[in-house]
């Protein structure tokens, strides 16, 4: 009886085992596909580079960096509406790949009845390898197919470093399926950087390859 009981533990312990080793070897797997994302090599190899002869950075930490990029969905024409708001979130979590969280009130306001705590929009905070795989789709693929684009507005910029911009409709993702959506919804896009200027974080984001409008 002790001895099968022994057996039984040790097929069990090397099944955990081989599992995990398959795991591991599955991650492992999905890590090479995903790469090192185009646009942080780009920021290591050109971006940083170029950055640093421009503004005479005597230490390779004082280079601007892109430091995370917030989308942001004012969702008020929804705080009634919970099928409207797990919409937008759904869309968001699509465009972004990261799940996004519900922004509420912080105060009341009786004039446009809204009550503290009440659900009045949806946000994405994307750090990392997620961001620049997002910065690099919305740069080179989404805003290519916005109807007669002509760059974005340089006067963006907030004097920090950071630039935010407006997005009409969500429907120049990709990721959306026309199909599929009950409304048309915007959403504002922040680009934050550790720049200490504008024109720091301007010569940054052009180099990244962000399509500024030219004059």
């Amino acid at each position: 009886m002790a001895k099968q009981q022994a057996k039984q533990s040790a097929a069990k312990k090397d099944a955990a085992q081989a599992s995990a080793k398959k795991k591991r070897a599955a991650q492992e797997d999905l890590k090479s596909l995903s790469g090192i994302p185009r646009l942080k090599e780009k920021y290591r190899a050109e971006v940083a580079p170029q950055m640093q002869e421009k503004f005479g950075y005597k230490n390779v930490m004082e280079i601007p960096r892109l430091e995370k990029v917030v989308l942001n969905m004012g969702l008020g024409s929804e705080k009634d509406n919970p099928k409207g708001l797990e919409n937008a979130c759904e869309e968001l979590a699509l465009i972004s790949g990261q799940k996004a969280i519900i922004t509420k009130a912080k105060k009341s306001v009786a004039n446009f009845k809204l009550r503290e705590g009440m659900n009045v929009g949806a946000k994405v905070t994307l750090r990392g390898d997620r961001m620049y795989h997002f910065a690099d789709k919305f740069m080179n693929i989404v805003l290519p197919r916005v109807r007669d684009f002509r760059g974005v507005s340089v006067k963006s910029f907030d004097g920090r470093g950071n630039y935010a911009l407006g997005v009409k409709e969500q429907l120049i993702f990709p990721e959306i399926n026309y199909d599929d959506v009950d409304k048309v919804r915007g959403m504002d896009i922040i680009f934050v950087t550790t720049a200490k200027s504008d024109e720091e974080a301007k010569e940054l984001l052009s180099l990244l390859g962000m399509p500024f409008a030219q004059g």
